[in-house]
């Protein structure tokens, strides 16, 4: 792990497929993207806690990467972007501030039972 001090950037995209509409969220770390995937628009978060699931990690060429993904099954856009600071990482428990368009602020990954997470805005 980076000084957790240090910004790093991220970047959530819509991701549509023949079955619908899902978000990734992905968290710049050690030269790839922590990948979660979010079922409800990144605007709504902050209005309640969402499951995130907790998938494999993206290279970083998803930060500003749209188009087709999946050999054209599927396309991406991106949906926010920006930098995050990393306050506390370990296995149960991400902390991190977003400094993006739509997310800004502390939020939180806690995990519940792998592969999932509840991503939340950090009221503390």
């Amino acid at each position: 792990m980076k000084n957790l001090a240090e910004k790093q950037q991220f970047v959530i995209q819509e991701h549509k497929t023949a079955t619908g509409v899902h978000w990734d969220m992905m968290l710049e770390n050690e030269g790839k993207l922590w990948t979660w995937r979010i079922e409800i628009h990144p605007s709504k978060i902050a209005d309640e806690p969402v499951t995130a699931e907790r998938i494999f990690d993206h290279s970083l060429r998803f930060l500003t990467y749209e188009g087709p993904v999946q050999n054209n099954t599927a396309s991406v856009a991106i949906v926010d972007k920006g930098s995050l600071c990393f306050r506390q990482t370990n296995d149960q428990k991400i902390t991190f501030e977003f400094y993006g368009k739509i997310l800004t602020g502390p939020y939180l990954l806690l995990l519940r039972k792998s592969p999932l997470w509840t991503l939340q805005k950090d009221k503390t």
